[in-house]
C-alpha cells in the first residue's frame, strides 16, 4: 500500500473542517476525490501535502509521512495544487527543470523533453511562463510535477487538486491519459481532486465523495455515480446511462423548481 490514511481530521480556527477520514491508496491506482465545494477535499489534501496539521495517521510506503527527510520524500510524493503562480521571468523549460534532480538541471534532460513533448507544451518552451495561458501553465505544473518523481521505481505518490479545471475538453483527455498510464505502467498511486462527474467515471479505477468534511460513499463509478446518490451529496437532479464504453455518462436534469427572478432587472425611467 502506497498510501494509508487513518482517523484524520483538520481543523482550522478551532473548527473541524475534516473528520475522520479513512482511505488507502494502491501502487498502480487512480483513486478520485469528488464532492461538493466546501466538502473539504482540498483540506484533505493539504494535510496529505504537509501544509496543515492533522489528528490521526498518514502512512506513504509503510512510513508515518513525519518519518520522511524532505529530500527523500520529494522523491516520493508529487503534489500539484490548484493554481500555482510563478510571477518571476522563468522560461517553460527552466520551469520544468526544477522538478528534476538537481544534476540534471546542468544538462540536456531526456525526461523534461519527453514530459514536454507528451504534455504539448514543448513549442514554448522558451516562452516566460507569466505570459502563459492558464491551460498552459497547468499542463506545465503537471510536466514539473510528473519530472520530480519520474526516477524513482516505486513507492511514488502523485496527489493532484483539480488538474483540469482551466483546460478545454481535448487536453483534459490528454492529461488524464497520461496520469492513468503513469499509474497503470509505472505503479504510480494516485489521488486526484475532480469536479468533472463524466472525467472521473471515464478515469477513476475508484472514487470517494466527500459531504461535510466526511467520506460519504466509496466505490466504483457505477456504485458512487447514481441519481440518488448525487442528489443527496450535490442537490440536484441527474439522469445516469450506462455507456458501452464501460463507464456511466451522468446527465444533469432541471432542478424543477419555481421560477427564478430574472437575470436582467428592469431600467425603469425616472417620471
Amino acid at each position: 500500500m502506497v498510501l494509508e490514511i487513518q482517523n484524520l481530521s483538520v481543523s482550522l480556527a478551532g473548527t473541524e473542517i475534516v473528520s475522520d477520514i479513512n482511505l488507502t491508496v494502491s501502487a498502480g491506482e487512480v483513486l478520485m476525490l469528488l464532492g461538493p465545494n466546501g466538502a473539504g477535499k482540498s483540506t484533505l489534501m493539504k494535510a496529505l501535502a504537509g501544509e496543515l496539521p492533522y489528528r490521526g495517521r498518514i502512512r506513504l510506503a509503510g512510513r508515518e509521512l513525519g518519518g520522511w527527510c524532505p529530500g527523500e520524500l520529494a522523491r516520493h510524493r508529487a503534489i500539484m495544487p490548484q493554481s500555482v503562480e510563478v510571477n518571476f521571468p522563468l522560461t517553460v523549460e527552466e520551469v520544468v527543470a526544477l522538478g528534476r534532480p538537481a544534476a540534471t538541471r546542468r544538462c540536456a534532460d531526456s525526461v523534461a523533453e519527453i514530459l514536454m513533448e507528451a504534455l504539448e507544451i514543448k513549442h514554448l518552451r522558451h516562452r516566460l511562463v507569466p505570459g502563459l495561458s492558464g491551460g498552459e501553465q497547468q499542463r506545465l505544473q503537471l510536466a514539473r510535477v510528473l519530472g520530480q518523481i519520474w526516477d524513482t521505481r516505486q513507492d511514488r505518490l502523485l496527489l493532484l487538486d483539480e488538474c483540469t479545471s482551466a483546460l478545454d475538453p481535448a487536453h483534459q483527455q490528454m492529461v488524464l491519459e497520461l496520469v492513468g498510464a503513469m499509474a497503470r505502467e509505472h505503479g504510480v498511486a494516485v489521488l486526484a481532486i475532480v469536479h468533472d462527474l463524466n472525467l472521473a467515471a471515464q478515469f477513476a479505477d475508484r472514487m470517494v465523495v466527500m459531504k461535510s468534511g466526511r467520506c460519504f460513499h466509496e466505490g466504483g463509478s457505477s456504485e458512487v455515480l447514481t441519481p440518488s446518490l448525487l442528489k443527496a451529496v450535490y442537490g440536484y437532479r441527474t439522469r445516469v446511462i450506462q455507456l458501452p464504453e464501460g463507464y456511466p455518462l451522468v446527465i444533469p436534469l432541471a432542478s424543477g423548481s419555481a421560477q427564478t427572478a430574472p437575470l436582467n432587472p428592469v431600467c425603469r425611467q425616472a417620471s
